[in-house]
């Protein structure tokens, strides 16, 4: 009979027919398992390393009982499972139930089967759907237990130090008969229940949802298995009302994000890969519509280094089309402060890795959790064979929410990509309504596009899909009242955007994201290393590359390079080079970047012993010089200090070609020497013909004049070279967030330990130091060094930090008036405004910079040039630069350690492309290479030049394919248009155009002229060049 229903009370029946927790011994959800056994036999070992199998089924395993708790952090324990199906079970689908805090994985006939993560809702292993008489009944399993969660092991909450004795219990284990029939009844329940409350009382289909439902609960008797067919065909005849033509269409794609190292150390990354890769395997197997994404060519290494026969079924489903390779980079890196060559060389490594393991490149660039993306990444996306973009970090912005969910996203050089963010703001859904309700409604490119992408799966820490997630978006595939919903790939949704892409509007510059802005500072040490090892590789190129072209006997080290640019590239991941990550972490990386120096320099070594091995060898009678390498390509004077063994060091100017060489014994005499003299009020005066400074006692600037000009650049009563600290307490993300409300708490460093002082006269180079007081216990001892004909002062700083939850900063307020200031970045610049007229002008308080950072008006500026620094900012007239933060979360002891860097300030007439700022900011960050030599008369030899000061050439390296040629790579830097000739000595027969994966371009081929190869510039056009050389 029609009764009257309450919606309230409906909706509510309907909940407690479907809880976990209410009306267990009567509701359908307790009956969601049959009969239970525990195993026949438990016993376990545990071990502090992540070992193989077979080296672990060879341990003496002890007996083990639910209940027992295992650790301490990081540990791993090993179970030995025996199980006894009973002969009663005879057709029923049987499960083996694993509950524990710590990730687990399953073996089976020494192969990994299944994940097991409670926190990523995988506590069953499925050991047969209808058990036959035929299966074995008893069989043995291992479970490899992991003493850390999905999201590691963090003290109190999930960012926090990982707690060093936390313990793991094992709570479940056991056989269960699974009833299918309920499961799926649940789900129809589930699906039914989230239509009704969240359509809306407005709306007819939520009440008829709800009152479905209603009825399903009125025919089903949960004791009575016999009437859920009747209730499901209730739920079917809904699912089955279709929706319009004009309906909103999600694609739904399987997902996994997994952070290469986080809360966890790279080694436990490789288990998670596993586990949540094998898991999306066995989801393959029985559902065949099934995608699944996968970035990240360094995790696909891992997985085919330590678990060969999971990469054999892996390479078996990508080549079905069903587990999708995307991204195309070595790992997800960071978006902002890796190099420009960096960048090319994750696409590089990644491309070549999936074209060599699956036969295909990605057409998608794929990183969803990165904190910011330079406006560079289109022009390397589209030189790497890419055209398409997939992001959605920009939705964790503070302030200004992002216009666009789909659109064409240009960089610095003009060129575009087609972008997409996920309406629905997340890379981890669950399949559920409410998700596919937010995808549609909070899409803000209605009217523009009318399909979006929805990743579903567990990520951060891994763990991925789950069967329940694919059960549920199967009755939602085209339902009356939500959006369509369809197991898609990349490849569909972007070929459907592409075809529909007629009025997307295109979003120009950077994607910066109004968050995380502390992690351009935080864990100096690594952005140090960073820089210098990105420095170090490009020398051994290019030393390797020179020695090869004059010395055909010499091996170019390509192995070598290519294990260490996998080191650098793996450091770039998006939470280790931003340096929010653990302890252990920060460890691992540090001890990677020591590889890469000790490898490097053994490298260079015997590069220039093959490029200059003559010049090297002491002669009878001869008397001591010294050979001079410059590996940028332009000419440069400049002041080296010689060492000789047990004699103290001297100072020398040379002159040295570009990308080459010269002899030096007789020093340059300085055209005006450096003079310093000391004031009675204690300041310190410098100069140099091209500058002259003027120092307080404290060591700040009062005066920075350019000599020609008699031009000042420091205001009247101001300081530069002041050092400020800020308080730096985040609203929760500490390692990585520095919030607006810092600025507020602003103190000059004033405390002096030790004023200036004269360290070095004058002559070839003048220099005074000082001491200060920092915070409560830290100290910054500073150099500043002034070298004959340099236009640049040089500020060498050691910091004693101990401090906590403060933020070092220096200052340089300069008198030059611009609306914006220019930053480097990737292979270019861009203009960020020094006002905050606007919240999108305001947002951007604390920005990032490579290697320098420049306020010009008409005629004059000043840059601030470091060497391994990316924080920081410009508002007004002051620039800044972020020198050091102290985060306690995730790592307590962030920062907290001795550091030295440089930074220089150089004041400039004209622009400082014309004034080569940033040739400068070259010189500063890639030092002449200075090596003792005998005195054999030897010209200056130059392998390299370029014609205009507006190309760097950037990168000489042998070809990945071709060990005859050597692939160059230039960009504009000024911003100009421009024609401009490589001019090399090296034997070439051949120069072509080449994509930033070396491959040639059509109609590539460059003649070979009297002036060298001619090549045409847009601006911030990045080009690559293959030089065939004569053998």
């Amino acid at each position: 009979m029609a009764a009257f229903k309450h919606r309230r009370t409906a909706l509510e029946r309907v909940e407690k027919f479907l809880s976990e927790i209410y009306f267990t011994d009567c509701n359908l959800r307790g009956r969601l398992f049959g009969d239970s056994c525990p195993p026949a036999s438990l016993s376990c070992f545990q071990t502090p390393r992540r070992i193989r199998y077979d080296e672990a089924v060879r341990q003496e395993f002890k007996p083990a009982k639910v209940g027992d708790s295992f650790g301490p952090t990081w540990e791993t324990c090993w179970f030995k499972v025996e199980l006894s199906i009973p002969p009663a079970w005879a057709g029923r689908e049987v499960h083996f139930v694993w509950e524990s805090d710590g990730e687990g994985m399953v073996w089976r006939d020494a192969q990994p089967v299944q994940g097991l993560t409670k926190e990523g809702e995988k506590t069953s292993y499925i050991l047969t759907k209808s058990l036959k008489e035929s299966e074995p009944h008893s069989l043995t399993l291992y479970v490899e237990l992991a003493c850390n969660g999905l999201f590691g092991a963090g003290k109190g909450s999930m960012i926090a130090p990982p707690d060093p004795d936390r313990r793991f219990t094992l709570s479940k284990a056991e056989l269960v008969v699974f009833n299918r029939n309920v499961y799926e009844l649940l789900v129809d329940l589930e699906i039914l229940l989230d239509m009704a409350k969240l359509l809306g009382e407005e709306n007819q289909r939520s009440f008829h949802a709800l009152y479905t439902a209603n009825q399903m609960i009125n025919v089903c008797d949960v004791t009575d298995p016999s009437t859920f067919p009747a209730a499901r065909d209730l739920a079917a005849a809904i699912f089955s009302q279709r929706n319009g033509e004009s309906q909103h269409t999600i694609h739904a794609m399987g997902h996994c994000h997994i952070d290469s190292a986080w809360l966890w150390p790279y080694e436990e990354t490789i288990r998670k890969c596993a586990r949540s890769w094998v898991t999306a395997v066995r989801l393959m197997e029985s559902n065949p519509e099934f995608t699944f994404t996968c970035s990240q060519a360094q995790q696909f290494e891992w997985v085919r280094s330590w678990y060969p026969g999971l990469y054999a079924q892996i390479q078996h489903f990508v080549a079905k089309g069903q587990f999708i390779p995307v991204g195309g980079t070595w790992v997800e890196m960071d978006g902002n402060l890796p190099s420009g060559e960096s960048m090319v060389r994750q696409f590089l490594q990644g491309q070549r890795f999936f074209q060599e393991q699956f036969g295909q490149i990605c057409s998608e660039f794929w990183l969803p959790d990165t904190f910011g993306y330079s406006a560079q990444l289109p022009q390397l996306m589209r030189g790497c064979g890419i055209k398409r973009f997939l992001t959605q970090k920009l939705s964790w912005n503070l302030v200004n929410a992002f216009p666009h969910h789909t659109f064409f996203w240009e960089g610095i050089d003009g060129s575009r990509v087609l972008t997409h963010f996920p309406p629905g703001d997340s890379y981890g859904m669950h399949g559920r309504v409410e998700e596919m309700l937010k995808t549609v409604k909070n899409n803000k490119d209605k009217g523009r596009v009318n399909d979006s992408a929805l990743l579903f799966g567990f990520g951060d820490g891994g763990g991925g899909p789950t069967q329940m997630m694919l059960d549920r978006m199967k009755r939602m595939s085209d339902t009356d009242g939500l959006p369509r919903v369809q197991i898609s790939t990349p490849d569909r949704l972007f070929s459907v955007l592409e075809r529909e892409s007629s009025q997307l509007c295109t979003w120009v510059g950077e994607l910066f994201l109004e968050l995380h802005n502390g992690t351009y500072t935080t864990q100096a040490q690594i952005k140090k290393e960073n820089r210098e090892c990105e420095q170090i590789l490009h020398d051994v190129e290019v030393l390797s590359t020179l020695a090869v072209a004059r010395d055909s006997a010499f091996q170019y080290p390509a192995s070598q390079l290519q294990r260490l640019w996998r080191l650098l590239l793996l450091n770039q991941f998006h939470d280790v080079l931003p340096g929010s990550c653990i302890r252990l972490v920060v460890e691992d990386a540090l001890q990677y970047y020591s590889e890469i120096r000790s490898a490097g320099a053994q490298l260079q070594e015997e590069a220039v012993q093959s490029l200059c091995g003559d010049l090297l060898q002491p002669k009878a009678g001869s008397t001591e010089s010294t050979l001079v390498l410059n590996t940028l390509p332009w000419e440069r004077t400049e002041v080296i200090s010689r060492t000789k063994p047990a004699k103290p060091e001297t100072l020398a100017l040379v002159t040295v070609p570009s990308m080459g060489y010269a002899l030096v014994r007789e020093p340059l005499p300085p055209l005006q020497p450096v003079a310093v003299r000391k004031q009675e009020d204690g300041s310190v005066a410098m100069e140099n013909g091209v500058i002259a400074v003027c120092l307080d006692a404290m060591g700040r600037l009062t005066s920075l004049r350019l000599v020609d000009s008699e031009r000042e650049s420091i205001p009247d009563g101001c300081y530069a070279n002041q050092f400020a600290l800020f308080d730096d307490i985040p609203l929760y993300w500490d390692a990585w967030d520095v919030m607006d409300y810092h600025l507020e708490t602003r103190k000059p460093v004033i405390t002096l330990l030790r004023p200036l002082e004269i360290t070095l006269a004058g002559g070839l180079r003048g220099s005074a130091s000082f001491s200060l007081q920092v915070g409560e216990s830290s100290t910054v001892t500073q150099e500043i060094i002034l070298d004959a004909t340099c236009p640049y002062l040089r500020f060498l700083t050691q910091v004693e930090w101990k401090e906590a939850h403060k933020f070092l900063k220096v200052e340089f307020p300069v008198q030059v008036r611009s609306t914006n200031a220019t930053y480097e970045i990737q292979f270019g610049h861009l203009q960020r405004p020094t006002h905050w007229n606007t919240s999108w002008d305001w947002a951007r308080f604390e920005v990032w910079a490579h290697k320098w950072l420049d306020l010009s008006e008409h005629g004059f500026g000043v840059a601030v040039l470091n060497d391994c620094k990316y924080g920081a900012s410009a508002h007004g007239n002051v620039l800044s630069l972020s020198l050091l933060r102290a985060p306690k979360s995730p790592d307590a002891t962030a920062d907290i350690a001795y550091h030295q860097f440089t930074y220089a300030v150089m004041p400039h007439r004209g622009s400082f492309q014309d004034a080569g700022v940033i040739q400068h900011a070259y010189n500063l960050n890639f030092p002449l290479h200075a090596v003792p030599a005998s005195s054999a008369e030897c010209p200056a030899w130059s392998a390299f030049s370029v014609s205009s000061p507006a190309v760097v050439l950037e990168t000489v390296k042998q070809a990945e394919d071709r060990p005859e040629a050597v692939v160059v790579r230039l960009y504009e830097a000024h911003g100009s248009t421009v024609v401009a000739w490589l001019q090399t000595s090296l034997p070439v027969e051949e120069a072509m155009l080449c994509d930033l994966l070396e491959r040639p371009v059509a109609r590539g081929c460059l003649p070979l002229e009297q002036r060298g190869v001619r090549l045409s510039f847009t601006p911030f056009r990045v080009l690559s060049i293959l030089l065939v050389l004569r053998r």
